[in-house]
């Protein structure tokens, strides 16, 4: 059984605004994330980290079939919301057997990525499915729960590329060219909104 992790906690600081509440085709960027997790495999099992800007984030996802974990040292970075989101899914389900980290920043994932993650993974023997993108491997990645302990030890700004770094014999990519496309700065967002 796999979960799947939206992890939504940060400041969005080079944007100016919070990136979680971003419209774009109807639906902000975390509710679309939400949503492609709850109609994908994973709908059981889905934790969504907040952290910064809490407060008017959660208002708009309050309603959804997921479990909201607030992150209170989301300042510490990426590691921290991670760790939270593991311990999270392993008090909903303790026999969890791997984990999606996904951002909400990245609006062209879908159910069937998430799919072949999984997929890619019951084929193998590998403990790491990364997507690969621009020359990049990244989010989302699917972690073996064998993973869970380094994840759990993650700390400051360091995220799932130190593990697909650490480990590179065992990741297996899944192409996802779109993955290129995240929403950073104001720029991006209008480039999306002109596609």
């Amino acid at each position: 059984m796999t979960g799947l992790i939206i992890l939504a906690a940060g400041s969005s600081s080079r944007l100016g605004t919070p990136k979680q509440n971003l419209v774009y085709q109807g639906q902000t960027l975390l509710q679309r994330a939400i949503q492609t997790a709850l109609t994908s495999v994973c709908s059981e099992n889905v934790v969504v980290v907040l952290g910064a800007n809490e407060n008017v984030i959660r208002p708009g996802i309050s309603d959804q079939l997921i479990h909201i974990a607030y992150n209170s040292e989301w300042q510490e970075g990426l590691s921290s919301s991670i760790r939270l989101g593991i311990q999270e899914l392993l008090k909903i389900e303790p026999n969890i057997s791997s984990a999606i980290l996904m951002l909400c920043d990245q609006p062209f994932v879908d159910p069937l990525l998430i799919y072949q993650l999984i997929e890619k993974k019951a084929e193998s023997d590998h403990g790491i499915i990364a997507c690969a993108y621009r020359n990049t491997l990244g989010v989302p990645v699917l972690f073996d729960a064998s993973y869970f302990p380094q994840l759990l030890m993650l700390q400051g700004k360091e995220g799932a590329k130190k593990l697909i770094k650490t480990f590179p014999n065992d990741v297996l990519s899944v192409g996802f060219p779109m993955g290129a496309i995240d929403i950073d700065t104001m720029e991006d967002y209008e480039q999306l909104g002109g596609r």
